[in-house]
C-alpha cells in the first residue's frame, strides 16, 4: 500500500468499482496533471478515456482468444496479386455488412488458392469490429457436437452458437465424413440459419456436397440453408503453397 491515505482510498474504491486501468494510472496521471496545471475536468476525462481504451483492448484480446483462429492472418496480408478473387469482391466482403445481415459465405475451390486465408482474414476483421467469432475445422466442430451430446450439453452449445456473430467452418470435406458427423454439421447449420453468419470453405463445388455429406437428403437440406442467404465465391488456379514451394519461397535456402 502507498504512504498517502488518499491514494490508498482511491485505489481501494477503483478496485471495488472494477476500474483496473484507472487504478493502475490515476496516481502518476494526477502528478502529471498537477505539474501541467490541468483543469480537473480534463483529468477526469483522461482517466475515463484510459479506462475505456484499456477495456476495449482487453475485450479485443478476449474475443481473439475465444475465436481460436489458427494463426494471425489478416486481410491486410491477403495478396490480391496472386488471388483469383476480384479485389472488388474482397472490398465488398471486408466491410462486414453481410455479417450484420446474418448472411453466409461459401468459399470453394482447389487446395492452396487462398480460401482459408480469406476466411481467417474476415474472421480477424470481425473480431476487430467487435463481433463474436468462432473458428472450427469440420473435424473439431463435429467432435465438439459429439462431446456436447455425451455430456448432455447440446442444447446449451446450440444456444451459444446461435449467439455468435460469425462462425467459420474450414475445409469441409478434406477428411471423410460419416453419417454421424454429417448430422452434427447439419445441426450446427440449422441452428445458425438466419441467426448467425457462417463462412464455409471446401475443395468441393456446391453440386458435389452430396458426395461428402450423407445421406443426400441431409446434404440437400444443409446446402439449402447455407445458400439461402449466402454468397458463393469460387477460387481458381494452381496452389499458391505449391507454387511458392517450387520457387523456393517460404524456406531458408540450403
Amino acid at each position: 500500500m502507498a504512504d498517502n491515505p488518499i491514494q490508498d482510498e482511491i485505489e481501494a474504491m477503483a478496485k471495488r468499482l472494477r476500474l483496473p486501468h484507472i487504478r493502475r494510472s490515476f496516481y502518476d496521471l494526477a502528478l502529471s496533471a498537477r505539474a501541467q496545471r490541468w483543469d480537473s475536468l480534463e483529468l477526469i476525462r483522461v482517466l475515463l478515456e484510459i479506462e475505456l481504451k484499456g477495456r476495449s483492448a482487453s475485450s479485443l484480446e478476449t474475443r481473439r482468444i475465444a475465436a481460436n483462429l489458427p494463426s494471425n492472418r489478416t486481410l491486410e496480408g491477403f495478396d490480391l496479386s496472386i488471388s483469383s478473387i476480384p479485389s472488388r469482391t474482397i472490398a465488398g466482403l471486408s466491410n462486414l455488412e453481410w455479417v450484420g445481415r446474418k448472411e453466409n459465405l461459401l468459399v470453394l475451390g482447389p487446395p492452396g488458392t487462398g480460401k482459408s486465408f480469406l476466411a481467417e482474414g474476415l474472421a480477424s476483421a470481425g473480431i476487430e469490429a467487435g463481433f463474436k467469432v468462432a473458428w472450427y475445422s469440420t473435424e473439431s466442430l463435429c467432435r465438439a457436437v459429439d462431446i456436447a451430446k455425451a455430456t448432455d450439453t447440446l442444447a446449451k452449445m446450440m444456444v451459444k452458437l446461435g449467439r455468435m456473430d460469425l462462425i467459420v467452418v474450414d475445409d469441409l470435406g478434406i477428411l471423410p465424413m460419416d453419417s454421424k458427423e454429417s448430422e452434427s454439421l447439419y445441426r450446427v447449420v440449422d441452428c445458425c440459419y438466419e441467426k448467425t453468419s457462417m463462412v464455409v470453405t471446401s475443395n468441393y463445388p456446391i453440386a458435389s456436397f452430396d458426395e461428402i455429406i450423407m445421406p443426400r437428403s441431409l446434404a440437400a437440406a444443409l446446402v439449402d440453408r447455407l445458400c439461402h442467404h449466402g454468397h458463393l465465391i469460387e477460387t481458381k488456379g494452381d496452389s499458391i503453397r505449391l507454387t511458392q514451394a517450387l520457387s523456393g519461397r517460404g524456406v531458408v535456402p540450403l
